[in-house]
């Protein structure tokens, strides 16, 4: 596990040198041919202007460098251009501070973005940073445009809107003390071929007795007004239409009502704009149904507020659309029937600082549902810019209430504003190279429907500061052939060099090629360069810390020796392939020390006086003695005796120093062997002691010692070696014969009791024998075992 660890970690650090070499090499792998071709490479890349900086074979491109590899070439932080961007505010005036009752403020006095104008100057690579705050204000104006499908399915929802006006206007008092309506209708284009084309009915396009109107596009009724009353007025007026398809011609009108902002009587406050219908819509292709086939123009076409090019442009396309409305600032609430949700959910999500609101069959509730959206949006703050000029790209951060952060994506908003809240933005601005034309650029910052913007002028560095200073067709390029600036030739057309001395018309490949082959040999500038105008001009390496060099490319700066796997010992610098040591340092790779203050013994000699300090390195040259200051003597008298204590400790766990063993006795390795042959034995490399030392229990154990280079070793028998002596035996003999008396005294006084116990029972037996009461013969019971028998036919004879 360990190794598979080490190998992984290995891996890593190896891909992360490689990642870091690979990054560290765009300012030389640019090949920058000037100054201003260098700076545009990476933030990281700088030029040096000295004229002497180059040595022999290396290309003009190489001035290009990182600043700290300048440095360490030895090019003068004064001789090094690198210019940096900057920023710069222009207009910054403050957010406002207001609340609803301190008195009313025009529209164009109230701030709610800031800052509001500055430049940048961009560098390539190089980002540049500023805060964007924005603050909803108190009691900030809003105009609203009501937006109606008079299509004869909305017959009973125009009765209820014929009121809205005055309800509208009180409510939204609550809110702002700066409100104005409008109102507007659609229906359908007059040209579609579902539409009657007879008069009567295009007069009166409804069945039955119902007096409807002629169809139209879209009608401008109301202008936006402060006047309540006159909105209920003129909506009371309007009567409704008809045609026979559900989707209705209703982007046409919401194209007008955006662009069309005189006529609408738009303010720079906060537009609404409520959409309302019971159906769904057309959009950009479905002209083609009454023939018409050019695409909408997205300009106003009200005449008397009517719109008369319905019949001449298609309808606009959803992305037409939220162009126009984002332009203008409008934000749009749908105001839809529950059966066409889906579709207008759908829509919102196409046209950023949208609603949608449900309205009852007949909009009876169509004053909560603009109160509720307006809520909703206003709560609300999304920034999006301008189009990017090429190479430009732009980040964002937000930071909300309540600590809420966002990046990407989610940093170009903030949500659950409440009239007052302030937020801020960092924006973060980088040029990745610089315009074809160099030109500044402007770009613009806003919150989507909000009228306020950040208007932003980039100026991009193309050139360093050097290069006005340049001197066109000066004589040190070669006779006017070039302009020399910031320390180097700018080579007119047509022509080469460092000093631009050849044309590229003048001179063949081989006469090129032979003034760059050293002592006439067949390797042109060595296979490490190529020949430009007769003259080597060395490769890159992809390390650009490693770099060819001289008349043929014959040098280089890595191939010198290494010691420790560092160039030259990591204590000097490679030369045309030879070490430069640093002071102090010497030999082939810089690895030998010149200072003897590694060398002094404790007693301040060097070496003990018993050797010589060679790189830093004692040289014993007393065989007795050895280690890094030749002060270890392992054959010395006493050398047993001083290292019993911390052997016994460590071994056997005994002896004085056993409490403090880890202390005082880890300066050697302890090996343990099963028996004294194991031991290791004269004649090794290094010089050997064996030792024999007697612990308090009259114990012996055996040890070597002896320093291996620099390593202590102490080799050590396992068990003690604890013989039996003389003086023991006659102590073992007097155990032995008192045990043996124990032991006959013992059996004696058993066999006494024994004796005396059997001759108790006996006693006791015969004196129950005389108190027996009958005798064998007496007993009535008693039976001889005797029987005799005669035999007849015996006749005694």
């Amino acid at each position: 596990m360990d190794l598979k660890l080490l190998l992984i970690s290995t891996l890593l650090g190896v891909i992360c040198y490689s990642s870091a070499q690979q990054e560290g090499n765009e300012c030389i792998k640019a090949n920058a041919k000037s100054c201003g071709e260098c700076i545009q490479v990476g933030a990281k890349c700088g030029w040096c202007m000295d004229p002497g900086f180059l040595k022999q074979g290396e290309a003009t491109s190489t001035r290009c460098d990182e600043l700290e590899s300048l440095r360490k070439r030895g090019c003068s932080s004064t001789k090094v251009e690198n210019p940096r961007g900057s920023q710069r505010a222009l207009k910054n005036k403050a957010v406002t501070n207001r609340n609803k009752g301190e008195g009313k403020l025009r529209p164009e006095d109230i701030t709610q973005v800031q800052p509001q104008k500055l430049t940048l100057s961009l560098r390539s690579g190089e980002p540049q940073s500023f805060n964007l705050k924005f603050k909803r204000a108190e009691d900030y104006p809003i105009d609203l445009y009501y937006l109606m499908d008079l299509s004869y399915s909305m017959k009973d929802d125009l009765e209820n809107v014929k009121n809205l006006g005055t309800h509208l206007m009180l409510e939204m008092s609550k809110i702002t003390t700066d409100f104005k309506i409008g109102f507007g209708s659609f229906v359908e284009k007059t040209v579609m071929p579902y539409i009657s084309t007879t008069p009567a009915k295009l007069l009166n396009p409804c069945t039955g007795d119902q007096n409807c109107t002629s169809p139209f596009s879209y009608k401008n009724v109301l202008k936006l007004t402060s006047n309540g009353q006159e909105f209920n007025t003129l909506v009371g007026q309007q009567h409704i239409s008809g045609n026979l398809d559900s989707p209705e011609g209703g982007f046409d009108a919401i194209m007008q009502v955006a662009v069309c902002g005189e006529h609408i009587g738009w303010r720079n406050v906060t537009r609404l704009l409520v959409f309302s219908t019971d159906a769904g819509f057309h959009f950009a292709g479905d002209g083609k149904l009454g023939g018409i086939v050019l695409p909408n123009d997205g300009k106003c076409h009200l005449e008397n507020n009517m719109y008369t090019m319905s019949h001449y442009y298609d309808y606009p396309s959803i992305a037409h659309l939220v162009q126009k409305l984002s332009d203008n600032n409008i934000q749009t609430i749908f105001a839809i029937t529950e059966e066409f949700q889906p579709v207008y959910k759908e829509l919102k999500n196409l046209i950023p600082k949208s609603a949608v609101g449900i309205l009852s069959a007949n909009s009876s509730n169509v004053i909560n549902l603009i109160i509720d959206a307006y809520n909703s949006l206003s709560s609300e703050v999304i920034l999006e810019n301008s189009k990017l000029p090429e190479g430009v790209t732009i980040m964002y951060q937000s930071r909300c209430k309540n600590g809420v952060t966002g990046e990407g994506e989610m940093g170009r908003k903030c949500s659950n504003i409440s009239i007052g809240d302030e937020v801020s933005f960092t924006i973060r601005i980088t040029a990745k190279q610089c315009p074809k034309m160099g030109k500044p650029e402007t770009i613009k910052i806003k919150p989507l429907g909000f009228n306020e913007e950040v208007e932003i002028t980039l100026n991009f560095i193309c050139e360093c500061d050097c290069h006005k200073d340049g001197i066109e067709n000066s004589d040190i390029c070669h006779n006017g052939n070039g302009t020399y600036e910031c320390g180097a030739c700018r080579c007119n057309e047509g022509r080469i060099g460092r000093q631009c001395e050849c044309s590229t018309n003048e001179v063949t490949s081989e006469d090129l090629d032979k003034s760059c082959r050293k002592d006439n040999g067949t390797d042109i500038c060595s296979n490490n360069g190529d020949c430009v105008c007769g003259t080597c001009e060395c490769k890159k390496r992809e390390n650009p810390e490693e770099r060819y060099s001289g008349m043929f490319c014959e040098c280089d700066n890595f191939n010198c020796d290494r010691s420790n796997n560092k160039l030259c010992g990591g204590h000097g610098h490679c030369e045309c392939r030879v070490c430069i040591c640093d002071a102090n340092w010497t030999g082939s790779a810089c690895d030998c020390s010149l200072d003897t203050t590694t060398c002094l013994a404790s007693n301040k000699q060097i070496c003990n006086g018993r050797g010589t300090c060679e790189c830093g390195t004692c040289k014993c040259t007393d065989p007795k003695f050895q280690g890094p200051s030749c002060e270890i003597c392992p054959t010395c008298p006493g050398v047993c005796t001083e290292h019993k204590e911390c052997v016994q400790c460590r071994a056997f766990g005994t002896g004085e120093k056993k409490d403090t063993c880890e202390r005082d006795c880890s300066y050697f390795n302890l090996i343990k062997v099963k028996d004294r042959d194991k031991l290791p034995q004269p004649g090794q490399a290094f010089p050997l002691m064996h030792c024999k030392e007697r612990d308090a229990n009259d114990c012996w154990f055996y040890y070597t010692y002896a320093v291996n280079k620099t390593e202590k070793e102490v080799h050590v028998v396992e068990t003690l070696d604890c013989p039996a002596g003389p003086d023991i035996i006659p102590i073992v003999a007097g155990v032995v014969a008192g045990i043996v008396l124990i032991g006959l005294a013992l059996l004696l006084i058993w066999k006494l009791l024994m004796i005396i116990h059997d001759r108790r029972e006996f006693a006791k037996f015969e004196k129950e024998k005389m108190n027996a009461k009958w005798d064998t013969g007496e007993n009535p019971i008693y039976k001889s075992a005797v029987t005799t028998v005669v035999n007849p036919k015996y006749e005694g004879k």
